[in-house]
């Protein structure tokens, strides 16, 4: 029989099959291999095969993800540049961004404006409120496996506990003299929602740039959906974007067609991969 595992805990594997799970070991060589919460796997007795994956995460691990909400809030700051290596992670593994900004009842318009624009044609943007119980609009959005990502602190933990009606997570307090949360989730368990899963974890807090180290640096900007338009405007296939007399990227960036931001940590991510590469 063929399902999805939707908890891990040790060698000991939740299986979900027609709305039945089965808590399963896996065949013995498998165990070198590892299972992951999203695997489709083949069993009887035991699990016996993992089919093949679209995509894997390394923190937490999960396998077969289709969307990641990627969450922000006016409080703590949003780190933008680790806004971008998440959506430029998830477009290289194939799977779908949604940027969420939380506390809507406290972000001002100034925010929400600016947010709006950088993002703009980037991803799709919802705007909620975990506080007010405002989460209808991401849950319309849950098709396949999802799991939330963002910063510490930024209301992950709470959106998920809104969504699944308990308290599937636990909530860090926020430290107020530093505006940094501390990290709860410990297990990753998927749960069914809407025309999907969702993953009860907010572990997704931070990006390690070697999660990328395989791309080809003049790869990069092609991850980019709001770079692509203008591309075919560079006089060299190879434009690394930084020369204004060669790039039609630099020429878009001064007519206001692209952000400023967007770009200055699309450089900062190609010189740290270009680092790790050396």
């Amino acid at each position: 029989m063929k399902g999805l595992v939707i908890k891990k805990n040790a060698n000991l594997f939740s299986v979900e099959v027609n709305g039945e799970v089965k808590d399963l070991l896996p065949r013995g060589t498998l165990k070198k291999d590892g299972i992951y919460v999203g695997d489709v796997v083949e069993f009887n007795e035991t699990i016996e095969k993992v089919y093949a994956r679209k995509n894997l995460m390394i923190r937490p691990p999960m396998a077969n993800l289709d969307k990641i909400f990627i969450v922000i809030s006016p409080s703590p700051q949003p780190d933008l540049l680790l806004v971008d290596k998440m959506i430029l992670c998830c477009f290289v593994k194939g799977i779908t961004p949604i940027l969420v900004i939380n506390k809507e009842d406290i972000s001002s318009q100034e925010f929400l404006k600016n947010i709006k624009k950088i993002y703009k044609n980037v991803a799709k943007i919802i705007v909620c409120s975990a506080k007010k119980q405002d989460v209808e609009k991401i849950k319309s959005q849950i098709k396949g496996i999802c799991a939330f990502a963002g910063q510490s602190a930024v209301g992950k933990s709470s959106l998920i506990n809104e969504l699944l009606g308990e308290r599937k997570a636990q909530i860090g307090d926020l430290s107020k003299k530093i505006e940094r949360g501390k990290q709860t989730t410990r297990m990753v368990s998927l749960f069914s929602l809407g025309q999907g899963y969702l993953a009860d974890t907010a572990g997704f807090s931070s990006l390690d740039v070697n999660m990328l180290i395989d791309i080809q640096l003049r790869e990069v900007d092609k991850y980019y959906p709001d770079f692509l338009p203008y591309l075919s405007e560079c006089k060299y296939r190879s434009c690394n974007h930084k020369n204004p007399k060669e790039c039609g990227l630099l020429k878009n960036l001064d007519l206001g067609n692209i952000s400023e931001l967007r770009y200055k940590n699309y450089l900062k991510i190609i010189d740290s991969l270009a680092q790790k590469k050396r």
